[in-house]
């Protein structure tokens, strides 16, 4: 794993997080507990903030970034960051999920309890409402989320937090 300083800051971890040997995290980045950065993401807190809550997993290939002094990233509580997304300077709340190969660009708001499909485009500066999955590019609001599936915006980071724990990632913290 390559964990680097940039500006004399250097990445902090919350308890029991697990980095992939080949993920790279750099700078001004702050990760919650029980956090999972799996193979070949990229977090690059370099030119603004990048903070996340506790049990968020960053899948294979993610991208993390901001804008230079314009927009930072914040990420809630048990999100999940799909396969190849791109998520930049924007803000996520908890229990979502963006799915395989989404983007969600600056000062875009994803709120708690959200779906974004996989390969959907989020505009820059688009709101979500909580509850509903969002698709399409441009991202549009598509149906509201059924209970269920709410339920499983929640397990998803939760077997996350298992799935870190067999031993293929590197224990941080």
């Amino acid at each position: 794993m390559i964990i680097l300083p940039c500006h004399d800051i250097t990445p902090s971890f919350g308890n029991d997080t697990y980095v992939a040997e080949n993920a790279t995290i750099i700078g001004d980045v702050q990760i919650g507990s029980e956090c999972s950065i799996w193979f070949q993401a990229v977090i690059r807190g370099d030119v603004h903030s990048i903070r996340m809550g506790n049990k968020t997993n960053i899948q294979d290939g993610a991208i993390l970034h901001c804008t230079y002094k314009k927009a930072s990233l914040k990420i809630g509580n048990e999100v999940s960051i799909g396969h190849g997304a791109i998520v930049h300077g924007c803000t996520v709340e908890d229990r979502v999920l963006i799915g395989m190969g989404a983007r969600v660009l600056d000062h875009a708001f994803i709120a708690s309890d959200v779906i974004i499909a996989a390969g959907a485009l989020v505009l820059e500066n688009f709101q979500t409402e909580p509850g509903y999955l969002y698709a399409g590019v441009p991202a549009k609001k598509i149906k509201p989320l059924s209970p269920e599936q709410i339920e499983g915006l929640q397990k998803t980071a939760q077997q996350y937090v298992m799935y870190s724990q067999w031993g293929i990632l590197t224990k941080i913290s």
